[in-house]
């Protein structure tokens, strides 16, 4: 979503809010302490980063992301 511009304006806070609520309704955003898993500017620099990324890096913006939320 943050790459293809589905949304004629404010992508990027959009994205933001779906990848944070993403997170929050498959019980990701935070650990079993309360405490959360991802910090907001490593979640904006998760996002700066896939947006400015080459389409052709998908694959390894998925397991970077995949590898942080494996391992809090």
């Amino acid at each position: 979503m943050v790459k293809n511009h589905l949304f004629t304006d404010r992508n990027k806070r959009i994205t933001a809010f779906l990848f944070v609520w993403f997170l929050e309704r498959n019980s990701l955003l935070h650990q079993s302490n309360g405490i959360k898993t991802i910090v907001d500017s490593t979640l904006v620099a998760l996002k700066l980063m896939i947006a400015q990324s080459n389409p052709n890096e998908k694959e390894m913006m998925v397991k970077v992301i995949a590898n942080l939320l494996a391992n809090p």
